[in-house]
């Protein structure tokens, strides 16, 4: 998760001009054919820059949550203990499924953010001239 925001954040920082991803499309190498490739990376920034709050809310929400939940989880503990062995293990598959998905997301989110603020770099070095040669 520390990756995908450390991305996100560099993302920010770099693309200051998010108009020149506009009509550049994602190179071979790094588009994902399950995206769709009709997308320019203008459009693929302004969902990078949609789904971060979204994912920041998510997880606050789940801090939140599982803080007032703990006092029910206690009490539901203190109850009947007989034949609860099945529902917990059924709750650890689910959570264990579920976090593998949120991370196989999350991978995916931290390498398009990588690649999109690797493409500008390489944009922004297209227009700009190198310190090494003349600009005249």
């Amino acid at each position: 998760m520390e990756q995908y925001f450390s991305a996100t954040q560099k993302m920010e920082q770099e693309v200051m001009f998010p108009s020149l991803l506009r009509g550049v499309f994602p190179q071979q190498e790094g588009a994902d054919p399950a995206t769709g490739g009709n997308t320019d990376l203008y459009e693929r920034y302004q969902l990078l820059k949609a789904i971060k709050p979204v994912v920041e809310k998510g997880l606050a929400s789940v801090t939140d949550q599982s803080h007032g939940d703990t006092d029910t989880d206690a009490d539901a503990a203190s109850g009947d203990d007989d034949g609860d062995d099945p529902v917990d293990a059924q709750l650890e598959r689910r959570l264990s499924h579920h976090l593998s998905g949120l991370q196989q997301v999350l991978t995916h989110l931290t390498r398009d953010t990588n690649a999109l603020t690797r493409r500008y770099s390489q944009i922004l070095e297209q227009i700009s001239p190198s310190e090494g040669q003349p600009s005249w």
